[in-house]
């Protein structure tokens, strides 16, 4: 996923603790089905978010998320993302340590 910066704004996602990290993420930007295995909750601090749950990219599943939408990411749960036409600054707290399992992705018609 190209572009993505992500920065720790307190902890280590890596290591064992609380943590918190905010995602800026480019205009025209998918990223595909994954997990984590930390509960995680999230705020659109900037731009509209396009997120969705399931193991296969499905864009008419996404939820229209604009700045100050509040979600979560529970652990184990499949899910995946697009920016359109802006970008997007999200911020993420959870309970290291974290990582990120990629699935396979797959396009709903």
């Amino acid at each position: 996923m190209t572009g993505i910066e992500t920065i720790a704004l307190r902890g280590d996602a890596d290591r064992s603790g609380p943590y918190t990290i905010e995602m800026r993420i480019p205009a025209h930007t998918r990223i595909p089905p994954h997990l984590h295995p930390d509960d995680r909750v999230a705020t659109v601090v900037s731009g509209t978010w396009y997120f969705g749950y399931g193991d296969a990219f499905d864009a008419a599943r996404l939820a229209t998320l604009p700045a100050g939408s509040f979600y979560t990411e529970p652990a184990g749960q499949v899910h995946y993302a697009e920016t359109h036409d802006t970008a997007v600054v999200v911020q993420l707290t959870g309970q290291g340590p974290s990582g990120t399992t990629a699935r396979a992705s797959r396009m709903q018609p």
